[in-house]
């Protein structure tokens, strides 16, 4: 089958199997031998020349050089052999015709009828490993192996680790190390680690690896490395460890736990995902994951706490532990100025002492009054002003007695008189009358001294009495022996009265004054 129509290019095909020389011929009589320089000879298994293989190309030969017939080895095997001439292109060297042209006079294609035999009868079969069974027509040698061999003969398996046509093909990783099928590839015992397939040749899959990519990466994994299974993809939020296997901790949160927790409840580890604090937040903060300061006017675990009003300025306060900035408003005390002012004080601070409120009382927290009233000898709203003069007791509304030595001169707070009392008063306010039988209890000495006193008083009276009827006798006697004696004598009686018989004696008193006693009374000797 030729093609030559005077144009550029131009083609013959002999249909045929097993080749070993061409032989082409052509007619060197005539003036158009130019059209036979460059061409070029193919054999393929189609009718296309680019599916085979070029066996021969002229690029040297002139009108005066190219042998007639051309014989050209070509120990391949196609099912055509394809002569082509082309004037494609220019330019082109001298003698060259300006068309392609096919004006051959023969084309010996010679070879063995039969695919699988080689030899001068074509009797001997080829090796049984060549490729299709073809070998060279002569010679016997494998134009080609099957897959799996290698050799002239294509009698030797692959080695070092290859497999497939020519050899040229890798092994996969088969399971410790061991080589693959020659043939196909294929790992017998199964695959080493990272990869999977019949061949071992494809990576494992994500999420993956080990051997035969059996195994599942941590589920705390991006990614892992198909042979180690460690994560070098990373982790996700709130784990670490080659493998992802442990949770974030030492107060770190999040990807690659980088995240600093928040002030936690007793700074505990936050959640080691997103941060959350799962007890609550440490005073002075709140929030999820707690890292917002308290707003104004709060403290305390996760804020919760109002400052108090009693602040020295008003709901303004520590946001951690409570304390009042400015200190606190009068009445109250730190550090929260949430307690009244105690231990008898008032005012801001609680640095001024209450007055003397009756019963020693806590006096008003704020203004320091006196609920209760002053105790004796005070008087005021905050019982800080002593009584004045002449005046003593609750309130300052009992006066001193006007029976004290010095007149309402007296003890502010029990009525006592400084210098004691007027003849006639006792007791320490000088207000009781003193009386003929004194008696008390606490004092016996007291009491012995009066009755002494009193019966020598009465001894007194009875001697006088005694005394007076004595002379009474005595006188009545002396007028008896009187008229006796007139009587006897004969003279008259006298009538003179008895106080002139005997001398003018000195008047005395009966009874005389009881001087006071200087022993202090009960109530002296309290004060």
């Amino acid at each position: 089958m030729a093609e030559g129509t005077g144009l550029f290019h131009c083609s013959w095909i002999a249909v045929l199997l097993c080749v070993t020389p061409v032989i082409i011929a052509y007619d060197a009589s005539n003036g158009y031998t130019g059209r036979f320089l460059g061409y070029s000879v193919y054999i393929s298994n189609t009718t296309n020349k680019e599916d085979g293989v070029l066996c021969f190309r002229d690029t040297n030969y002139t009108r005066a050089t190219i042998p007639n017939p051309v014989n050209i080895t070509c120990p391949f095997h196609g099912r055509y052999v394809i002569y082509y001439n082309n004037r494609t292109h220019p330019p082109y060297p001298d003698g060259y015709t300006q068309y392609a042209y096919n004006e051959l006079c023969e084309l010996e294609v010679l070879g063995c009828p039969t695919s699988g035999y080689y030899g001068e009868s074509c009797s001997l079969p080829c090796p049984q490993n060549c490729q299709e069974g073809h070998c060279h027509i002569t010679e016997g040698t494998c134009l080609g192996c099957l897959p799996g061999y290698i050799g002239q003969k294509c009698d030797e398996e692959c080695k070092n680790k290859k497999y497939g046509l020519e050899c040229n093909q890798t092994c996969g990783n088969c399971t410790n190390g061991e080589p693959c099928h020659h043939v196909n590839g294929s790992c017998l015992n199964g695959c080493d680690v990272g990869v999977f397939g019949d061949k071992c040749d494809q990576e494992c899959l994500s999420g993956w690896h080990g051997k035969n990519c059996s195994e599942k990466c941590g589920d705390n994994c991006y990614g892992c490395n198909r042979f180690t299974g460690r994560c070098e993809a990373g982790c996700l939020p709130g784990w670490k460890g080659d493998f992802c296997e442990k949770m974030c901790d030492g107060r770190k949160y999040g990807a690659n736990c980088t995240e600093d927790c928040g002030s936690c409840l007793n700074l505990e580890q936050c959640h080691h995902i997103n941060g959350s604090c799962l007890n609550g937040c440490s005073a002075g903060y709140r929030g999820h994951i707690c890292t917002e300061e308290c707003s104004e006017g709060f403290y305390g675990n996760n804020c919760s706490e109002t400052c108090n009003s009693n602040c020295g300025d008003p709901g303004q306060c520590d946001r951690v532990s409570g304390q009042c900035n400015g200190g606190c408003q009068p009445g109250w005390r730190n550090p929260k100025c949430n307690a009244k002012c105690g231990s008898r004080t008032f005012g801001r601070d609680c640095i001024e002492s209450c007055g003397e409120c009756v019963t020693k009382d806590q006096c008003h927290h704020i203004n320091g009054s006196c609920l209760g009233g002053c105790d004796q000898g005070y008087q005021g709203i905050k019982c800080t002003e002593g009584c004045p003069r002449g005046v003593f007791a609750d309130g300052c509304l009992n006066n001193c007695s006007l029976h004290c030595k010095v007149p309402m001169e007296c003890d502010r707070v029990t009525g006592r008189c400084f210098d004691g009392c007027k003849p006639g008063w006792s007791d320490p306010t000088c207000n009781t009358e003193v009386q003929l039988r004194y008696i008390s209890q606490e004092n016996e000495t007291m009491s012995s001294a009066f009755y002494s006193v009193l019966g020598l008083l009465i001894l007194s009276v009875i001697c006088n009495v005694l005394c007076a009827i004595r002379l009474s006798r005595n006188t009545a006697c002396w007028r008896h022996r009187e008229e006796i004696q007139q009587e006897e004598s004969g003279l008259p009686i006298a009538s003179r009265s008895p106080r002139e018989i005997y001398d003018q004696v000195e008047k005395t008193s009966d009874y005389q004054e009881l001087g006071d006693v200087s022993k202090p009374t009960l109530y002296e000797t309290l004060t």
